[in-house]
């Protein structure tokens, strides 16, 4: 699953494009929501957590998740798509020659921004993909949600604490402030949460290379100890740590 500095990197990439352009066609087979017309101005590009939203000048608002093996490409208009027309979820042209197709999106839908925000936005925390967040936010968040008994490792991927972070940088972020991410947050303390939060930020806005993601069986780049991967959570997402730099507390 594409994780929140991916959906930020596309949303980049997509707005020269898309961004102050007219409309000239949209195709969204399985939309659901109100479809914006051709003419109609593309306001802005954006994202938010794992989000790509595209603002339309009649207030409607373009949100899309691309879940595991969901995509966007850009391409001028007429360019030849490498994936059949039948896997694009949403097409979106520009009257200038371009053309942004999103590929096998399991969540394709609009909403009228003057409605009020969507739940699925509405519940999401602190974006941390942002240049600034507000932790002391973050940390309340985590306060509030979350049992002594849950795994600070599936924690940290909960969106409504804060936004942005995937299995990735869930085991990136617990390595690299050695931390268990298997520990139960009630032997987890504020500062260690802390710390967690500013290290995700940190790894989210810089995209470093992965000192244990993906790399099971493989010498911990710190003290050599081969990497250990295990599932984890309701998902059985896989999780990264290093058994040494990583130990367990002490209770």
């Amino acid at each position: 699953m594409p994780e929140g500095d991916t959906l930020h990197r596309i949303a980049d990439r997509l707005r020269p494009a898309l961004a102050g352009k007219r409309l000239a066609r949209f195709e969204a087979p399985r939309l659901r929501g109100d479809r914006p017309r051709p003419g109609d101005a593309i306001e802005a590009v954006h994202a938010q957590g794992k989000h790509l939203l595209i603002d339309f000048g009649s207030g409607l608002t373009l949100r899309t998740h691309l879940r595991m093996n969901g995509m966007w490409h850009l391409y001028r208009t007429g360019q030849r798509w490498p994936r059949g027309p039948q896997y694009a979820r949403a097409v979106v042209e520009t009257d200038d020659g371009w053309c942004a197709v999103c590929f096998a999106a399991p969540v394709v839908e609009t909403f009228h921004r003057q409605a009020g925000t969507p739940a699925a936005l509405a519940r999401l925390g602190p974006d941390l993909c942002e240049p600034e967040v507000d932790l002391d936010a973050v940390l309340h968040r985590f306060a509030a949600l979350t049992q002594p008994e849950d795994e600070i490792g599936d924690v940290l991927m909960d969106q409504r604490i804060a936004a942005g972070i995937g299995n990735m940088h869930k085991s990136e972020a617990c390595f690299a402030c050695g931390i268990d991410p298997f520990t139960p947050v009630a032997n987890v303390p504020d500062e260690a949460r802390r710390r967690l939060y500013a290290a995700a930020h940190r790894n989210l806005r810089s995209h470093p290379g992965h000192a244990v993601y993906g790399r099971a069986g493989r010498p911990c780049p710190r003290c050599g100890t081969p990497v250990k991967r295990r599932r984890q959570g309701p998902q059985a997402r896989s999780t990264y740590w290093c058994p040494r730099c990583q130990a367990p507390p002490i209770e």
